[in-house]
């Protein structure tokens, strides 16, 4: 016979209490995002995770080169109550840094996806295309596709009232044209391990 779980409350965070508790210190070797007012723990990242951030990374900057900024696994400042961190966000150059405060809006976000799959693909993409994100992709490792996500819109079944309308499984040989850069074509075989 199970034990009965006890009714639990939980308490949600805004951005700005949880920006301040990391300012305190408090979840020093944690890696966590706020998603929504809850915090959630990272997945850690293996070599293969780590070896196809560098290449998306790579395969980003030659395709956008100075005109855009892009961010490796920093803060993302979507709403009052979100705070990811994604693998990879195209944002707007800023010549300061964003040292008063995180980018809040991106052009493009890349999430690196092996055992964080369903979390990427069904919570941070609603959270993304709630933000207004145009597009989003999901490397999946385990499947070895590109998934596009583009053209954000309300939706009633998804976690947070939004969700992408288009979404593309792309597998080698084809391309991927970044709507940031357009008329560039990434083969997704460089996007890959």
């Amino acid at each position: 016979m199970a034990a009965a779980e006890p009714d639990v409350r939980t308490r949600r965070f805004r951005r700005v209490e949880y920006e301040r508790l990391v300012d305190l210190g408090v979840f020093v070797g944690e890696r966590l995002e706020l998603l929504d007012g809850l915090l959630v723990v990272s997945e850690p990242q293996g070599s293969r995770h780590a070896a196809t951030v560098r290449r998306v990374l790579r395969a980003l900057r030659a395709a956008v080169g100075d005109a855009w900024q892009i961010d490796s696994q920093l803060p993302l400042a979507l709403d009052e109550d979100s705070e990811p961190e994604p693998d990879i966000a195209v944002v707007a150059p800023d010549p300061t840094a964003y040292r008063e405060a995180h980018p809040s809006r991106a052009v493009l976000i890349v999430e690196v996806a092996d055992a964080s799959y369903r979390v990427d693909r069904e919570h941070k993409t609603s959270l993304y295309a709630r933000a207004g994100i145009p597009e989003c992709w999901i490397v999946d490792l385990a499947r070895e596709t590109v998934e596009v996500h583009r053209v954000p819109e309300k939706w009633a079944g998804a976690p947070y009232g939004w969700r992408y309308a288009t979404v593309m499984a792309l597998r080698p040989p084809a391309t991927v044209e970044p709507l940031a850069a357009p008329n560039t074509r990434i083969p997704v075989a460089d996007l890959l391990p």
